[in-house]
């Protein structure tokens, strides 16, 4: 790849609070491709293997970008939760009354580079 080129994966409308999304994402932000994985494998959140799914994503962009691209020295040079739009519902509550609530989405992003020998 040529220098600093990133390659970006993305994951959209996904059914989870952008604030429990980051949680995950933090975990990961500016580590080693392989260190990434290995540290979502053993998260215990439900959003996850999710992250993981767009992190690996990621790794295969960056692969079908550039042919000999080295996997062990790509690395998580991006990853942030943005907020998706909201669904508002409604929960019946007594006499009558109604109670509205929102359930958020995110939208996940995740950018690699691979680092200079």
């Amino acid at each position: 790849m040529e220098a600093n080129t990133q390659v970006k994966a993305e994951a959209r409308y996904i059914r989870v609070s952008p604030q429990k999304a980051r949680l995950v994402v933090d975990l990961i932000r500016g580590k080693q491709a392989g260190d990434a994985r290995n540290t979502l494998r053993a998260t215990n959140k439900r959003i996850a293997p999710t992250v993981l799914k767009v992190l690996e994503s990621a790794i295969a962009n960056a692969q079908n970008r550039n042919d000999d691209a080295d996997v062990d020295r790509l690395f998580v040079s991006e990853a942030y939760v943005n907020e998706g739009p909201r669904m508002r519902r409604v929960r019946p509550a007594p006499m009558g009354r109604a109670y509205r609530y929102q359930r958020r989405m995110a939208h996940i992003v995740i950018k690699v580079t691979e680092k200079e020998a």
